[in-house]
């Protein structure tokens, strides 16, 4: 049997015949009949001319039995069905041919495929988004039913998907293996980095179509985007408020659950959040970062300071409905009325 070249080799892997690739130390391949006969058989004049080809690296060789029963080494008989062997040398042996990316399993170069292709085959019968992989709609139906299967043993909160919880883990343990080069402040994923070195380079590639604002991440320029439509998509359900950011909404809800997570080690004073506490802290050292650039005095927050600067630059945001007055804070307003 002649074989024309090394390709043909590797893809011609089914049928009667079967191509096993030896190990890295070993120079050739070898080619094996499945019902090879046991008396020898003198080489052809064609065969003995015919170059043996060179031992491919990182690349699949597979055997197909597609024959209904074979046997083991016992001489036991078992059936087999549609099994296939794949024996490769490299780690990530299946290589996508438009991008030139390489993957360890089939099933991986599959889906990868999809991204060039934009194919998203898997809906969700409840809000009808789509998905690339069938295990990536499994999790989004945890979002409808509620499921959060993936627990943390140190504080108990849950995750829908297992890669959230193993990132909240490293909360708990102070792991932050994503380093800034320009600071060296610490991530937990990398993703949180990349958004993080847009601070140094300033690159803000989300833009409003609507007033031309940009934002260093998406979710804020959704966010944003409220604004204009006015929409209010997070209801509470205890007083009925609702709110054009998540944040908003997570933050009003502990009004009614009397949850207070931050607390003052200094007078026990409890916050909600996290960066009322920070604020709160300024009262104990006395710690003002933000100063007037016109006088110079300093403030403790930055909204603080810009209620400030009204006063130098008499501009008067807030109007009483009923007086048609104009004043520089919200709260003279009332005092109006």
């Amino acid at each position: 049997m002649q074989i024309s070249n090394t390709s043909s080799l590797i893809k011609g892997c089914s049928g009667s015949s079967s191509f096993i690739c030896r190990g890295e130390n070993e120079e050739q391949l070898e080619l094996k009949q499945e019902n090879e006969d046991t008396s020898s058989v003198s080489p052809t004049h064609e065969e003995k001319n015919h170059i043996k080809p060179e031992p491919v690296s990182n690349q699949i060789i597979s055997q197909d039995f597609n024959e209904t029963e074979n046997q083991d080494e016992k001489g036991n008989h078992h059936k087999n069905s549609n099994i296939q062997r794949k024996v490769h040398r490299g780690k990530r042996p299946f290589l996508c041919m438009t991008c030139g990316k390489s993957h360890a399993k089939k099933s991986d170069l599959t889906s990868h495929l999809k991204t060039h292709t934009g194919e998203k085959p898997f809906a969700c019968n409840t809000c009808e988004k789509t998905f690339k992989r069938k295990n990536s709609l499994t999790m989004h139906m945890n979002i409808h039913t509620g499921k959060r299967p993936f627990a943390c043993n140190a504080c108990e909160r849950t995750y829908i998907r297992k890669d959230a919880l193993n990132v909240h883990m490293k909360v708990h343990t102070g792991e932050r293996p994503f380093l800034c080069a320009t600071c060296g402040k610490g991530f937990l994923k990398k993703i949180d980095l990349a958004v993080h070195m847009r601070i140094h380079t300033g690159e803000k590639p989300f833009s409003c179509k609507t007033c031309g604002k940009s934002f260093n991440r998406k979710f804020m320029l959704i966010d944003h985007m409220r604004i204009h439509t006015g929409e209010k998509p997070f209801k509470c359900l205890s007083c009925g408020k609702s709110f054009n950011r998540k944040s908003g909404f997570y933050v009003h809800s502990k009004i009614h659950t009397g949850e207070r997570d931050f607390s003052c080690e200094i007078c026990g004073k409890s916050f909600i959040q996290k960066i009322n506490l920070s604020r709160h802290m300024m009262c104990h050292t006395d710690e003002r970062p933000f100063p007037c650039s016109t006088c110079g005095k300093q403030f403790r927050s930055k909204h603080t300071l810009s209620s400030h600067m009204r006063v130098h630059t008499s501009v008067k945001p807030f109007q009483c409905v009923t007086c048609g007055k104009k004043f520089n804070k919200k709260t003279k307003i009332n005092d109006s009325q």
